[in-house]
């Protein structure tokens, strides 16, 4: 499996990805997620993938040379022409609907489902940032205000930090420091994500990025952001009061009469109901 995740803010984007692939406990590799596309000046875009390995590394390599007809009768579009990273994102989506009609037969006879999730944002010169999660029809959707980053693979254990810090307004660094520990957690509750890590961070309107490290065991400030914030997340839990069950004097009473709710009802015996 794989974790992933990207943030779309006023001053930027930050992408993240691990390296880990499994296919069971006894076959663990590491294969690189994102990829970066740029030519400065006129286009930046990074590409994150999760799902079926074998599919995602196809779709890349179609992603190369995919074109898409012009409805105008222009010159093919193509991710290196494409106006916006809309026609950007349709080529994405024409690329894994092209592996699909390719591969999707055998695999399904294999009984290999075909499944890839990926993320893909960036910007075009003449128009602002954008960022987008495709699906393995080929479909996609974009972020939003209201929803600015999106994740694949194992979401669930790095979501809450960002659901509590990530805003259009946060600023690049800060952001940056938030999918690192998104990551952290996803680390420790889950195997199957491990490094090491790829991080790239884009300044709004710069159409190129040099703000590209990978980040292993040896990396100083992971392994600073690791030990604190496990620390800090000790410290707060150590300093919420107990809950008491007795008449134990408290401001924050866990045993409380409630209007709406009664607390549970025990079965003592065969002849009662719980309804």
């Amino acid at each position: 499996m794989t974790y992933c995740v990207a943030v779309k803010l006023n001053a930027g984007m930050v992408f993240l990805s691990d390296s880990r692939t499994n296919a069971g406990l006894d076959q663990i590799s590491t294969f690189r997620k994102m990829i970066v596309y740029e030519k400065p000046g006129d286009r930046f875009m990074c590409l994150l993938s999760a799902g079926n390995l074998s599919v995602s590394q196809s779709v890349r390599e179609i992603l190369q040379v995919e074109q898409l007809q012009d409805v105008d009768g222009g010159e093919p579009i193509t991710i290196w022409n494409a106006k916006s990273m809309f026609d950007a994102a349709r080529v994405l989506g024409s690329a894994v609907r092209h592996v699909y009609e390719r591969d999707g037969d055998s695999l399904q006879r294999a009984g290999v489902e075909f499944n890839v999730s990926m993320i893909f944002g960036g910007q075009v010169q003449g128009e602002g940032m954008r960022l987008f999660q495709v699906y393995s029809a080929g479909n996609f959707i974009e972020a939003t205000t209201e929803t600015p980053f999106f994740q694949v693979g194992e979401s669930k254990y790095g979501k809450p930090v960002l659901d509590r810090v990530i805003a259009p307004e946060t600023p690049l660094d800060e952001a940056a420091k938030c999918v690192l520990v998104s990551m952290d957690s996803t680390l420790k509750s889950n195997l199957s994500v491990g490094l090491p890590l790829d991080l790239v961070v884009y300044e709004a309107n710069q159409l190129q990025s040099d703000k590209i490290t990978c980040i292993d065991n040896d990396n100083p400030y992971f392994r600073m952001l690791h030990n604190t914030w496990g620390q800090k997340l000790r410290d707060v839990f150590d300093s919420i009061e107990d809950p008491t069950w007795d008449d134990a004097h408290t401001d924050v009473p866990l045993l409380s009469n409630s209007p709406r709710n009664q607390p549970l009802k025990k079965i003592t015996n065969a002849r009662e109901k719980l309804i």
